[in-house]
């Protein structure tokens, strides 16, 4: 269960430095520095925008998860193929992963009206954008979402700590620049620096990683090689 834990939260972090869902975290950090103005508050509203990222992937892996494991016959069939699928599945997200596949979609953003209440709200403005947020789903969060952690969570149950410690990797840029913000802004430019050249190679590395074990996975349990 440690490794699902420290997966989930891989898978998170691994969304939250990923361009579409950065961008919504720069949206969210400019928000905070912006509106708020003492280091409590600011750093209140990070810990509020978690929390409020972590409550929608929250939302979306119970109700998923437990409406498949309540149908029988969709729990039978996941008992016994989930195995199978898990290896194709790791290539695709994969190839996701390494932009070998691509889908354009519309990326998250708020209306004014929306940004308005959200901004006028202050902390609970933050929970609110981290909601919100949090269910635009882009073409690789939704890959590391649907593809990687529901599977996770279903094969070990867990339809509660798994998303919760996804949401929580999601929100950890801003948590840090929430951090940064209060005690020290003029480092906010480096950071975000460092950050976008580090998105890079930990998408290709686990993008690779992804097929290369979902290859394995696929050998072993679809075509019954062993490896002995």
């Amino acid at each position: 269960m440690i490794m699902a834990i420290g997966s989930a939260l891989w898978f998170g972090i691994l969304t939250s430095i990923s361009p579409c869902p950065l961008a919504t975290n720069i949206a969210a950090i400019t928000f905070i520095s912006k509106r708020l103005d003492n280091t409590s508050r600011i750093l209140g509203a990070g810990l509020a925008y978690t929390i409020g990222r972590m409550i929608a992937y929250l939302a979306v892996g119970i109700i998923i998860i437990t409406g498949l494991s309540s149908i029988p016959a969709i729990a039978n069939f996941l008992q016994k193929y989930l195995n199978l699928l898990l290896g194709p599945i790791l290539i695709v997200v994969g190839m996701f992963l390494l932009e070998l596949i691509t889908i354009i979609l519309k990326g998250a953003s708020m209306s004014a009206g929306m940004e308005s209440k959200a901004s006028a709200g202050g902390v609970l403005g933050a929970g609110l954008l981290g909601f919100i947020f949090g269910l635009s789903f882009c073409p690789i969060s939704a890959a590391l979402f649907f593809g990687s952690l529901i599977p996770l969570a279903i094969s070990h149950k867990s339809s509660v700590l798994l998303p919760s410690v996804y949401g929580i990797g999601t929100a950890l840029p801003v948590v840090i620049f929430a951090f940064i913000i209060a005690f020290s802004a003029h480092s906010v430019g480096k950071a975000f620096n460092a950050l976008r050249s580090i998105e890079k190679w930990a998408r290709i590395i686990t993008g690779v990683l992804f097929i290369v074990v979902g290859i394995y996975y696929a050998l072993v349990a679809i075509f019954g090689i062993t490896w002995s």
